[in-house]
């Protein structure tokens, strides 16, 4: 990685839908923070448009009093539109603008001289956002995950950037647990029934730290309560981040029994920072993140996932540690960043050069070099 970009001014733009960092669950909100602080620590000053409750070493810009998970009497359209037009207003005093929510900012991107740059964290298999990309289809934008463009590779990709978390984070636990965890939320994307049935089969206890949202109240009462019966299995509700480093590090294995394409999922790397191998189910990221019979197991039926966890406790947990400092810490993320900020400030300029040049040759200022 290039380690010669020099301090640049970058303004950060978070979701508001939880602080940064969050206090429970929110998992793009943490990466924002993570790099934010890597980043100033690089020595570049950053400007994070967030959440007032947010904890940041940065220049914070609160758009909203506290997470709009806690306040829903904001609503949380109008605050992110808010937010794009405030640090529109000030982007002169920016080098790079990066967002982290979707596409709201891109009329004012187009008109707008500064750089920027969207790092897209969900889903792009929606067939609303083909016309959006059709029409802003010149966005620089950022994958987390190579998986995660195969619906839209056409895009303005500048790279793919995998999730980073603090070095200190998380502590090597190598000697492995008893038990078979599961974290994250409650719903049928994430596989928590698969999960249950699986660790039954296998014999083994399971353990599962998840939040539940409103929205998946029905699925929780109808499908996953009356699995919670089982003697094997405890549900211990949603947990902090100071709770992730036991609860994970003393597992036999992370269940990671996905069954969507998910772009990244945050919990595996959290698994491997603790030593702890990954059973999971060949979806979205996961054999970008896994690494077959070294760091975990990749499965497709849950049969396979049955006799996957009877041979988990013969992988090298160093292994899964070692995986982790060498591809998924925040410092790794941050230079991953700067390199592009790097080169989109590097085209930005060019095309600054080619506009003056033209103009004072008074020829076509779209003219093809």
């Amino acid at each position: 990685m290039d380690r010669t970009v020099s301090s640049l001014r970058i303004a950060q733009l978070a979701p508001l839908f939880e602080s940064v960092p969050p206090k429970l669950y929110g998992g793009t909100e943490r990466v924002v923070s993570y790099l934010t602080e890597e980043l100033i620590r690089l020595g570049h000053e950053v400007t994070l448009f967030a959440s007032g409750d947010s904890r940041t070493q940065a220049r914070l810009v609160p758009l909203c009093p506290q997470a709009l998970r806690l306040n829903r009497a904001f609503d949380n359209g109008i605050r992110h539109l808010l937010m794009v037009e405030k640090v529109f207003q000030w982007a002169s005093e920016f080098d790079i603008i990066h967002v982290h929510f979707d596409y709201q900012h891109y009329p004012l991107a187009r008109r707008w001289g500064t750089a920027t740059l969207t790092t897209l964290h969900g889903r792009l298999d929606l067939p609303e956002l083909i016309e959006l990309y059709k029409e802003f289809s010149e966005m620089p934008v950022v994958s987390i995950s190579h998986s995660q463009r195969q619906p839209m590779p056409h895009l303005n990709w500048q790279g793919t950037v995998y999730h980073g978390l603090p070095s200190d984070l998380y502590h090597f636990s190598p000697q492995p647990g008893k038990y078979l965890a599961f974290i994250g939320r409650i719903s049928p994307e994430k596989g928590v029934d698969a999960a249950i049935d699986i660790a039954i089969r296998a014999e083994m206890p399971l353990k599962i730290a998840a939040k539940v949202d409103s929205a998946d109240t029905d699925y929780f009462e109808a499908v996953i309560r009356r699995k919670l019966e089982h003697p094997l299995v405890e549900f211990l509700g949603e947990i902090g981040e100071s709770e992730k480093n036991e609860f994970l590090g003393q597992a036999l294995a992370l269940l990671f029994a996905i069954d969507w394409p998910e772009p990244f999922g945050l919990a595996m790397i959290e698994a491997l920072a603790c030593g702890t191998p990954v059973v999971a189910r060949r979806r979205g990221s996961v054999p970008e993140i896994v690494e077959d019979g070294v760091t975990g197991f990749i499965w497709e039926t849950e049969e396979e996932a049955v006799q996957a966890l009877r041979r988990v406790e013969g992988l090298n947990r160093a292994d899964c540690r070692r995986s982790y400092e060498d591809h998924f810490t925040s410092t790794r993320m941050a230079w991953d960043y700067l390199n592009i900020y790097a080169r989109l400030l590097a085209m930005q300029e060019m095309e600054v050069d080619r506009v003056t040049w033209a103009k004072s040759s008074r020829l076509p200022i779209n003219i093809i070099f």
